[in-house]
């Protein structure tokens, strides 16, 4: 997704998970959400971000999001076409100050493309992206940070939305996927055929499966919202990638390699021991469909059937999205999802939908009993604990604002 993978929301679930090591934090007054706005967590670091992946998962499935959630997303832009990750005056103007970003730029194109009737907006957002186009051909977080994986991965999700060629967009000669495949491993040596999210200082490349699950989609050309591909036999064994589509097989096969063990991916946050993982599992699972892949990922999508409850909860709109398009793109039912509806528990997270599909069962928003609504309430720890802890962590603001450079082991 993505999103991607992973936004500070879906990120500050590990409060489930760790506990309130930041009491100060935990016990910060309630953010004041603005009207619209999808969950109740500070939007400051993602705003954007979980906005985006609501109304692309909602549109996905058939929801017509409510014509306000749509305007607020729409009114965060900046007049040079980027946004930022939270703007709390969206009627001031954007100045050198404010941090605008590639990824909340590239994931709000997503969605407005996926709903319509947005050209001049996508169109200035796209144009923004180019001109920070690294020499690399990628894109980093912030515009003229270094290239990574899952930056220039949801930029070319943001091209390809709009009906762009991302070989054709290039810097110095150099395009997206000539970027990605700088970051591929080769198939010898440990992480074989992943994805690095960036070099080291001593310019090595680590395997990561975040970064990985990313650049699976990127270098297939497609988006956030991945792909329900026709299944495929396509040998998996990793062969030297001097195209995008081997470096996405390759990338592929060290997922389901990832994923065998345990049916998920682990996390490793600064000071605690590793957790499951569940959006960037729900980001694998959506990374092998859309390879055509989706069979070897049906067991991890179980295992989130049966366990991602309480982190969908914790984490909010974002992750509910994450899990929808995973689902979605793995064709598993995504309205009887280890007994719950993701589709309505996602819409109770936001203003009432404008229209519920008109196929399969969807009770009136009216009718949702409190259990659905309870994923409105949030929690009392969300954003700002986790920058408590990457602080401490000596993690860095790139890491906490995109979510990206989190260490992710199979």
């Amino acid at each position: 997704m993505n999103v991607v993978r992973r936004s500070v929301a879906a990120l500050a679930a590990a409060t489930a998970v760790l506990g309130a090591a930041v009491p100060a934090v935990a016990a910060s007054p309630a953010p004041s959400i603005p009207d619209g706005l999808y969950g109740t967590s500070d939007p400051k670091y993602d705003g954007v971000w979980r906005q985006s992946l609501a109304l692309l998962a909602q549109d996905t499935v058939g929801v017509k999001p409510a014509a306000k959630a749509v305007d607020w997303l729409a009114g965060q832009q900046c007049a040079n076409g980027a946004f930022a990750a939270f703007r709390a005056d969206a009627a001031r103007a954007c100045d050198a100050k404010l941090a605008v970003d590639t990824n909340s730029t590239a994931a709000a194109v997503h969605a407005l493309a996926a709903l319509g009737g947005h050209r001049t907006a996508t169109g200035k957002a796209v144009s923004w992206l180019k001109s920070v186009q690294n020499k690399d051909g990628g894109w980093g977080y912030l515009p003229g940070g270094a290239s990574d994986a899952n930056s220039t991965s949801v930029v070319i999700g943001a091209l390809t939305a709009v009906g762009e060629k991302p070989g054709g967009v290039v810097k110095d000669g150099k395009s997206p996927y000539d970027a990605l495949l700088k970051l591929a491993l080769p198939c010898n040596g440990d992480g074989a055929g992943a994805f690095a999210f960036q070099p080291d200082k001593k310019g090595k490349l680590a395997a990561n499966a975040d970064a990985t699950a990313a650049a699976v989609v990127g270098a297939l050309g497609k988006g956030l919202a991945g792909d329900a591909a026709k299944p495929t036999d396509t040998d998996l064994t990793c062969k030297n990638a001097t195209a995008p589509e081997q470096a996405a097989r390759n990338g592929a096969g060290y997922l389901v390699k990832a994923l065998a063990k345990d049916k998920h991916l682990t996390s490793v946050l600064a000071g605690a021991k590793p957790q499951p993982d569940y959006g960037n599992t729900a980001d694998a699972v959506l990374a092998l469909a859309t390879a055509g892949h989706g069979d070897k990922a049906a067991d991890a999508m179980r295992w989130l059937e049966t366990n991602s409850g309480a982190w969908a909860r914790q984490a909010g709109p974002a992750a509910y999205a994450q899990l929808i398009l995973a689902a979605n793109a793995a064709t598993f039912d995504y309205n009887d999802f280890g007994g719950q509806d993701l589709v309505k528990l996602l819409n109770a997270t936001g203003p009432k939908p404008a229209a519920l599909p008109t196929s399969g069962a969807y009770p009136s928003e009216s009718s949702q009993s409190a259990e659905d609504h309870s994923a409105k309430k949030g929690s009392g720890f969300g954003v700002w604990w986790i920058v408590g802890v990457g602080l401490v962590g000596g993690i860095g603001v790139g890491f906490l604002i995109s979510g990206r450079k989190k260490k992710a082991q199979p």
